[in-house]
């Protein structure tokens, strides 16, 4: 979203949670680095986070600005599926932008007492409800951005909360299945779910000083973008 006044913490957030989830999907390039799996549970729920501290803005909340914010990831859901789908191997889910989007609508309508907002979020609920095996991190995915939101302004400790909702969307069962087989990366993804919400809160918090390149609305495309530098690179390799 454009703001008059950038957040350079909240900069900071957006470029680490994108440097997850690159180094998430480097494990497909080609070469068995199952570790990276630990540092990727970082990405979903620090974008999540971003989100919440833009609807969390006053300001955001009087202005139209989240419904171009809605526009702008529902395009780029379109435009990314294509991509995602040559680059992922046996996918099952759509791309994670969809989950995005529904995560929006729900928590909006948490925010707005307006019937259009209450509507569409109740749908939004509906749609993860009954095709959770579609969505990327699935029905407790699209609640994430709605505990963010709770939690962001709350003491620290209630950030643990919106841990388990993030180790929830994380395929729990399986990890917990691994973790019984003795996976240090099963075990350590699950206390990267648990912490990195309260990990993102403390840079938000404590970072203020810090000035990134901020994160403006061509960011959206180094989504779809760095799924065909990385199909780029693993055919270049193979």
């Amino acid at each position: 979203m454009h703001m008059t006044q950038r957040d350079g913490a909240l900069d900071l957030l957006k470029w680490l949670a994108l440097l997850s989830m690159v180094l998430d999907h480097l494990r497909y390039v080609g070469y068995s680095v199952d570790i990276l799996y630990v540092p990727g549970r970082l990405a979903f729920p620090w974008f999540c986070l971003a989100m919440a501290a833009n609807l969390s803005r006053a300001q955001a909340v009087t202005t139209d600005g989240q419904w171009r914010y809605l526009g702008w990831l529902s395009l780029f859901s379109a435009l990314s599926e294509i991509p995602y789908r040559m680059y992922i191997p046996d996918h099952y889910t759509l791309n994670v932008l969809p989950t995005l989007v529904l995560g929006l609508l729900v928590a909006r309508g948490w925010q707005h007492r307006l019937l259009q907002p209450r509507l569409l979020a109740a749908g939004a609920l509906l749609l993860a409800a009954l095709f959770p095996e579609r969505l990327m991190f699935g029905f407790f995915g699209v609640l994430l951005p709605l505990a963010m939101l709770l939690v962001i302004n709350r003491p620290w400790y209630l950030s643990l909360l919106a841990g388990l909702v993030c180790l929830a969307a994380n395929q729990w069962q399986v990890l917990y299945y691994a973790v019984r087989l003795h996976s240090s990366a099963a075990i350590l993804g699950i206390a990267a779910c648990l912490i990195a919400p309260l990990l993102g809160l403390l840079l938000l918090r404590h970072a203020q000083g810090v000035q990134p390149p901020p994160m403006r609305r061509w960011a959206y495309a180094l989504y779809p973008a760095h799924f065909l530098v990385l199909l780029a690179l693993r055919q270049l390799i193979a």
